[in-house]
């Protein structure tokens, strides 16, 4: 088990790469951690202090780290493959999980970070994963989303988007390539990953920004219409593509209040066993 600290002094170590994290909250052993999963031009530090106020408010553990070419972690070589998602959740997500010592978890992820959570969830039996909490996921591309991000890619090289992004990662030009430079491939104009829904079997909680430029409610709709497991929604009415951000109480109250439903279903779970 790594250091539990807001602040530690190690890397984790994962198949020789060396990823930025911290902790927050109770240890694993004394609750449930949600972990937290980055969007595709995310780290630790862009969480804010998102990480914090949920420890506070759910009273569970929250482990958040950078992932390969993200944050203060290592460099990641480019191009990344179109299947990026799919390879984070099927061949690291796990092995992230055992490395921290985490026992009974909750994925949070947002964007990209709630594709790879989804995908790992519905590929991979981890029966650690109690619950899933969704922000602005992603299944299939959009042509509204595409567009944006090949806006964003203008930005990057005129504007001030680069200098931006360069505070929060070490390779800004990784960081920012390895994601724009996927999403605007015209190979992956095809790419979808929402057969993963089919596969989930823990609650979970969605939560869309009808204003999200990166995805509309097809996204959300796309669970309504094949999930087989206990499902909660919240679309929020002039959000965009970072409800922590943009609706932060309300997404704060939303997830603390899952959480603890979660835990207290848990409870009466092994209590009757």
């Amino acid at each position: 088990m790594v250091a539990w600290a807001a602040d530690p002094d190690q890397r984790l170590s994962v198949q020789g790469t060396r990823l930025e994290y911290a902790c927050y909250g109770p240890p694993p052993g004394a609750a449930p951690t949600l972990v937290l999963l980055h969007d595709g031009l995310g780290s630790v530090a862009l969480w804010r202090d998102l990480p914090q106020r949920l420890a506070a408010a759910t009273g569970l553990g929250v482990f958040v780290y950078s992932r390969q070419g993200y944050g203060r972690s290592d460099k990641v070589d480019l191009p990344r493959p179109l299947d990026y998602m799919t390879r984070e959740a099927e061949d690291l997500l796990g092995q992230v999980l055992d490395v921290a010592g985490l026992g009974d978890v909750i994925l949070l992820g947002h964007s990209d970070g709630a594709t790879i959570a989804s995908i790992y969830a519905g590929s991979v039996s981890d029966r650690r994963v109690r619950g899933l909490i969704l922000m602005a996921p992603h299944f299939f591309t959009e042509p509204e989303g595409l567009a944006t991000i090949r806006a964003a890619g203008e930005e990057f090289g005129t504007g001030d988007l680069k200098a931006k992004l360069a505070r929060h990662h070490e390779d800004v030009d990784g960081a920012f390539r390895g994601w724009h430079d996927t999403w605007t491939d015209p190979a992956f104009e095809n790419w979808n990953v929402a057969d993963a829904i089919d596969h989930w079997r823990v609650p979970v909680l969605a939560i869309q920004g009808d204003d999200d430029p990166y995805g509309t409610l097809a996204q959300t709709d796309e669970i309504k219409g094949r999930i087989y497991a206990p499902l909660e929604t919240l679309v929020l009415a002039g959000c965009g593509h970072a409800p922590h951000v943009e609706c932060a109480e309300v997404v704060l109250q939303e997830i603390t209040a899952f959480c603890a439903r979660l835990v207290r279903l848990e409870q009466e779970t092994v209590a009757l066993a």
